[in-house]
């Protein structure tokens, strides 16, 4: 349809937004956030100790060695990239962001490097260490009661300050270069290009956004590998329901206890038709798996590692009984330090409701005996 213009005059209208200094910013941005990439080096891929006997081998790539400390700074450098060139994110506006933690510590990061103000819109029972590193990077943390409340109030604020909605849940998947360009998965399975098993049977994830199960599924398929992608979920989380019963509109009334994995709603970054296998992990599981984890190797990590840990385990159980070697590769996705008043706390268990002992016995009888018993 023609604008009243150009029906009165009969010429190309033309309009240039260009703006010298804006452009002038963002060059700088974007190169800022470049460079933080190519500071940092990949980070290790661990063994968790197994019988010989078995020709197994379990990995946990260890995200915790990122710069904020988890697998989320891969997450937030994509999204400030993709704002960025997007036009999304402009200067001495805000950037904000629903987020449970540690994908607001590592946005704050970013928001800092390039200087602009961030806000978290986080639920008020995130830990207080990652309420404290997001502060440390100069982020503002604003709470609310319900986490299915996130979205609304970020977007509120966004329209309120004119800042930048950065929506995690809608544009983890399409952020990441899937592809390759050292992402999650090309670095895997790199690092394995010398073990005894280099192409592993199954790689274990866990969703937040589901941005990383799809960047590992959509890679494994692109490069024809026969590896196998394998979500776990944790109680009060949606991701199961929906990938199980098609139904991309279920819901769940409360949110997760283990932080950062776990949406009381399908989000549109989780991509169900690339991934091949979902387990729903019970919580008090995800304890033991992470306590199991210190004993094994005498490191800490996050519950959302436990989740992934305990799928992964019980995935080995059936490669032993059934003959088969090869490896099986899971993430650590963040330290232990983060929740010391959480999953390493028996306080907490008990408060929550949680009973390790039965999952711990399940762990100990399988690396001792080669059974599950679950």
């Amino acid at each position: 349809m023609s604008t009243p213009q150009q029906t009165r005059t009969g010429v190309t209208v033309d309009v240039d937004h260009s703006d010298a200094a804006y452009r002038a910013w963002l060059k700088e941005a974007v190169r800022r956030v470049q460079a933080d990439a190519n500071r940092s080096a990949d980070t290790h891929l661990l063994q968790f100790p197994l019988p010989e006997r078995w020709g197994i081998d379990l990995y946990l790539k260890d995200e915790s060695t990122h710069p904020t400390g988890s697998l989320k700074h891969r997450l937030a450098r994509s999204l400030f990239l993709y704002g960025l060139c997007n036009g999304w994110i402009r200067p001495g506006r805000p950037v904000i962001e629903a987020s449970s933690g540690s994908t607001a510590v590592s946005e704050a990061y970013f928001a800092k490097l390039i200087g602009v103000p961030f806000i978290a819109v986080m639920p008020r029972t995130t830990s207080a260490e990652k309420i404290r590193l997001i502060e440390f990077h100069s982020g503002r943390c604003h709470f609310v009661d319900d986490p299915r409340t996130m979205y609304e109030e970020s977007a509120r604020l966004a329209a309120e300050t004119g800042g930048h909605y950065m929506d995690q849940f809608t544009y983890a998947e399409r952020a990441t270069d899937w592809r390759g360009n050292n992402n999650i998965a090309e670095s895997i399975f790199r690092q394995l290009r010398l073990e005894r098993f280099p192409e592993p049977a199954w790689i274990v994830a866990t969703a937040g956004t589901g941005g990383t199960s799809a960047t590992l599924a959509r890679y494994v398929h692109y490069m024809q590998y026969d590896t196998r992608v394998c979500v776990a979920d944790p109680e009060n989380s949606c991701f199961f329901e929906g990938w199980t019963t098609g139904d991309p509109d279920v819901t769940c009334d409360c949110g997760s206890r283990i932080e950062g994995i776990g949406r009381p709603r399908m989000e549109p970054s989780f991509v169900p038709g690339a991934i091949d296998r979902m387990m729903k992990v019970p919580d008090a599981a995800s304890v033991a798996a992470v306590r199991a984890l210190e004993r094994a190797i005498g490191r800490k990590a996050g519950g959302s590692t436990g989740t992934g840990l305990w799928s992964a385990l019980k995935i080995v159980a059936e490669m032993v009984s059934e003959g088969r070697r090869g490896s099986v590769v899971t993430l650590l996705c963040d330290p232990g330090d983060r929740y010391l008043d959480k999953y390493y706390s028996d306080t907490w268990l008990a408060a929550q409701g949680l009973d390790i002992a039965p999952y711990t016995a399940a762990i100990d009888s399988l690396l001792e005996t080669g059974v599950w018993a679950d």
